[in-house]
Parts: C-alpha cells; structure tokens; sequence
C-alpha cells in the first residue's frame, strides 16, 4: 500500500515538474527512455520547429532568428546529353533521360516526406529543359501532376543567351555547343533566381536525393544562419575529393546530420536570393566565360561566404565511379537507383 502511495505521488510531482517546464520553455528528457515529455516526442525523431528552433541532442535548443520565408528548386535538365565534358559511361550505364527522372523523382519524394515544413514555406519547382525528348518531357509531367507545390516547365531560351557568351574559354579552345547550352542554362536559372523571395536550390539531372534532403537542408539553412548570422551555401553532395585533400575545415551540427565547411562545388547547391543578387557579377561570370574549372567564380565567392556540404551526402552525383565529384562514400546507391523508379 505504501508503495503504491509512493509512486502515486511520484507521478503527481512529475506531471506538476513538466506543466512548469512546458510554462517556461523548458525542454526535458527521460533518459530511461530517450522520451521529452514536453513535445511528447522521443530524441531520435526530428525535434526542431522551422521557422521556430532547433533541437540536437545534448547540444539543447537553439532559437531561431533567421526563418525560410519560401522555397524554389530549380532543375536544370538535358535529356540528349548523356554527359557533359566527358565520354566516360555512368554508373549502372542506363540512358541519360534515366537519370533526369530519377532526380526529378527523388527530389518530389523528398518534399513529400515532410510537407507540414510547407505550411509556412512557400514552394515551387521549376525545370528548365533543353531538347529532352516529347516523351521525356510528358513524362516529367505526370510526376509534377497533382502535387500540392506550384511547379513549372521552361524551355530554355538559347538564342537568347548564348548572345552574352564568349566562344573561346579560358584554356583557348572554342566552346562546345552542348556546354553553351549548358551555360545559357544556369544563366536561365539564375535569372530566375534574383527574383524570388527567399532560398532557391539549383539542381543538375543527375543527383539523386535521400528522402530527408529537403528537410535536412532547410533546418540546417535555419539553424547555421542563425549561428553565423549570415547567409551561407549549402552543397547537398558529399563529394570524394573532400577525401583526396587535407584542407582544413569546420564541423556544423545540422539537424540529423554533420556538415562541414569546404571551398568547392559543381552546379548543385542551394542559396538565398540575397547572396545571388549580392554576387550577381562572379555568378553570372559562369555564364559568360567558360572558366577552368567551370565553377572557378563559385570557389570564388566560398573564400567569402562560407558553403558547406553534409556528411553523409543528401545528394548523390550519379556519373562515372572515378570521378572526384562523382558518387559520396558510404551510400547505398542500388537502393537509392531502386528507390526512385
């Protein structure tokens, strides 16, 4: 009888001990079990709340300052080209049209994981397209139909373009027309890009995307600007090279995930509209002149801005198994390829 008075009032002081946390803001955890009563959540699940704070275990709570008004994507696709600078054949060796479906997919996935986020983010999807097949095309459209996000389908304007590019790069070679396409691309995208509210995530058609990319990326984007109190980049790719070097870096909590800080992209990465129109002449830059390497203005504006890129990678680069911007370590790619048919 007196145990069961006990325990009892062990139950009542509880109760009373989580109503004047939850009054105050205070978060508490049982590590019996890993529960927090006052969210009523366990710790291996996503804690934060966007727009409101963030939450890692033992780290605690960090409040957040620097909210994601909206959302744009922009993926930039090309159905003909199986790739770009290279002759090489891709892993698991599948026509190119493959692979531009399978980001798309992905990406879609992946907003879908968590569309509570969208409640108070504003979210669209564009593609920018350049001669992919009627049939591709189609169905690029079935997988955008009857989503709850605004999505659209651009072709990209060449003749318009490729006005503004130089024919000869900077090793003084002529300049291709698959990469003058691919130029007169991103230049597409980003002017796009200087126009919209908020974050904007540049993607090329060959990055598959784990589940919990959109999500991880936009608290991450929260969180790390708050910190810094600054606008950053974030790479979503976990490239080998970061590997291959011993350059010195710094390590971010995101929300699941580490991050790390590095000095190197490709065409992937995600910004605010506020650094695009910041850096307007170094981003437009690669669109005028075919630099070596071709992302040499983006290294350029990382020495000032700090980019990071997560580890493991929430973007996958599906080319061919040598590259140094190729295919993250550690990352399951038969079943991401299967995951996304």
């Amino acid at each position: 009888m007196k145990i069961k008075i006990k325990t009892t009032k062990s139950s009542f002081l509880k109760k009373i001990f989580i109503k004047i946390s939850r009054l105050f803001g205070f978060e508490i955890i049982d590590q019996a079990n890993f529960y927090l009563p006052n969210s009523n959540k366990y710790a291996d699940t996503n804690l934060s709340k966007v727009g409101q704070e963030s939450i890692v275990i033992p780290m605690g709570k960090t409040k957040i300052t620097r909210t994601v008004k909206s959302l744009d994507i922009i993926l930039r696709t090309c159905g003909s080209v199986n790739m770009l600078t290279q002759s090489k054949e891709r892993v698991f060796k599948d026509n190119k049209n493959e692979y531009s479906l399978k980001t798309l997919r992905s990406i879609v996935n992946s907003i879908n994981y968590n569309k509570e986020l969208f409640k108070t983010i504003d979210l669209k999807l564009t593609i920018i397209d350049h001669n992919s097949e009627k049939e591709i095309l189609e169905k690029f459209k079935e997988i955008l139909s009857n989503q709850f996000f605004k999505n659209e389908i651009l072709k990209v304007d060449i003749d318009f373009y490729q006005k503004g590019i130089n024919k000869i790069n900077e090793e003084g070679k002529e300049v291709t027309k698959n990469q003058i396409s691919n130029m007169s691309n991103i230049h597409q995208s980003l002017d796009i890009a200087k126009n919209c509210e908020d974050l904007i995530y540049f993607v090329e058609d060959d990055y598959l995307h784990e589940i919990e990319a959109i999500e991880e990326m936009i608290f991450t984007y929260e969180k790390v600007s708050t910190q810094i109190n600054n606008e950053l980049i974030l790479c979503p790719a976990d490239y080998p090279y970061l590997y291959s070097n011993l350059q010195k870096t710094n390590i971010f909590l995101g929300n699941k995930y580490h991050w790390r800080s590095v000095e190197e992209t490709l065409c992937t990465f995600l910004t605010s509209s506020n650094l695009i129109n910041k850096y307007w002449g170094e981003f437009t830059s690669a669109c005028k002149t075919e630099h070596y390497p071709f992302e040499k203005p983006f290294h350029d504006i990382y020495k000032k801005e700090l980019c990071v890129s997560p580890i493991p990678s929430l973007a996958t680069h599906f080319t061919n198994i040598n590259s140094a911007y190729g295919l993250s370590p550690f990352i399951d790619y038969k079943k991401l390829w299967n995951e996304n048919k």
